[in-house]
């Protein structure tokens, strides 16, 4: 086979844009990981692999195709199996798709590690996949990183309490976290022991230098079932910190309420956008003779919801904008003392004393000449502030 030639209709600079010089005319599993390892080595931020198409990378945002011809049934069934096990045909067949982290070990000091989604979809009129691999750091983010307020870092580490990140799919909520981690492993005096409950587990902690502190990280559903069975299955074994990657259900909620009577600090997240709107969302979770109930327990337990957009910047790349609120003593005493359903108002009230709306963080970033009008006026109306 000829050697490859960079797409006719690039410039002569975007020579990374070239497919990969050793690709074969049939993959087997003993190639997938020198493929990936190149995709990386070309800046690619994320790596599409698709039947009947081109592998793709995404460099700054734009598709260049990584190899020369498409991807057929037979090497996208090599790279199922190396990816996720012989078993992604059949868990695809059955109308689920497919979360798992990938980890490449190229020598035995370096880690490169993958965030992948596997989807059934159509191709040529027959099923066939498509995986999504997401090129993850070496390690977390700091905060100082992702510009997050110093309000924010104050308030992160309750004694005790639920900590709450929300936000829209592809938020960078797994990210602030993985920093927020950061953080409490970083301080002088540690965290103790931290346990985390992932779907699929983004960032790991072996680079960072925390003698008083020990990290586990389970993933969902890979070492334990569900989300719940892990905050259950944390309460045996005696953690400072527990992480629950998302708090999509009752049981969920329940679990990590729970967790956080019982003298634990919790972190969690939602897809919701706005304080008020995710204390409603979780306690709508709940049917409405257990309701009241359940937001007393929430209130007494709450300590910090932060919500993050991502949005893009001016000149490229994109930064997070964020509302918040802490909720000190005199804040869920004030709560608890109205009914549930006249929280979501009396919180809009407090918010500017007690953090910062949306509307107002946005408005700062456009005045800084960060985002444009259009994002700002978006990130305004986003939380109904």
């Amino acid at each position: 086979m000829e050697a490859r030639k960079p797409i006719s209709l690039l410039k002569p600079e975007d020579n990374f844009a070239e497919t990969w010089p050793d690709e074969p005319d049939r993959f087997t599993e003993e190639m997938i990981d020198p493929c990936l390892l190149w995709c990386v080595k070309q800046n690619s931020s994320d790596v599409t692999i698709q039947s009947d198409r081109p592998i793709y990378n995404e460099i700054h945002g734009v598709l260049y195709p990584g190899t020369f011809r498409n991807i057929d049934a037979a090497d996208m069934a090599v790279f199922l199996s190396k990816i996720y096990g012989p078993e992604a045909l059949a868990r695809l067949a059955s109308g689920r798709d497919l979360d798992v982290s990938y980890e490449i070990r190229p020598d035995r000091y370096t880690r490169i590690r993958f965030r992948v989604n596997i989807t059934a979809v159509l191709s040529k009129g027959r099923d066939a996949a498509q995986i999504t691999m997401r090129v993850l750091p070496s390690e977390p983010p700091t905060f100082k990183d992702l510009g997050i307020e110093e309000e924010i870092v104050d308030a992160w580490a309750p004694r005790q309490g639920l900590v709450v990140v929300t936000g829209p799919t592809g938020s960078g909520k797994s990210t602030l976290l993985a920093a927020g981690n950061r953080y409490l492993l970083e301080r002088p005096e540690g965290c103790g022991k931290m346990l985390t409950y992932e779907a699929p587990i983004e960032y790991t902690y072996d680079t960072i230098q925390s003698p008083r502190s020990l990290v586990s990280q389970s993933e969902i559903p890979r070492h334990l079932p569900d989300f719940a069975h892990g905050v259950r299955n944390a309460l045996r074994r005696k953690p400072e910190i527990i992480l629950v990657g998302e708090s999509r259900d009752k049981e969920t909620i329940n679990a990590s309420i729970e967790a956080s009577q019982t003298g634990h600090a919790v972190y969690t997240t939602t897809h919701t956008m706005g304080v008020a709107n995710t204390i409603q969302r979780m306690l709508s979770s709940y049917d409405m003779s257990e309701r009241e109930e359940r937001a007393i327990a929430l209130m007494e337990t709450l300590r910090l919801v932060v919500t993050q957009a991502l949005v893009p910047r001016e000149g490229g790349g994109r930064c997070g904008v964020r509302e918040w609120m802490k909720f000190p003593d005199e804040v869920r005493e004030k709560l608890m003392d109205m009914d549930f359903t006249e929280w979501p108002n009396e919180i809009q009230r407090m918010i500017n004393q007690y953090g910062q709306t949306m509307q107002r963080s946005a408005e700062i970033e456009y005045e800084n000449g960060v985002i444009d009008r259009r994002h700002y006026l978006l990130l305004s109306s986003a939380t109904g502030a």
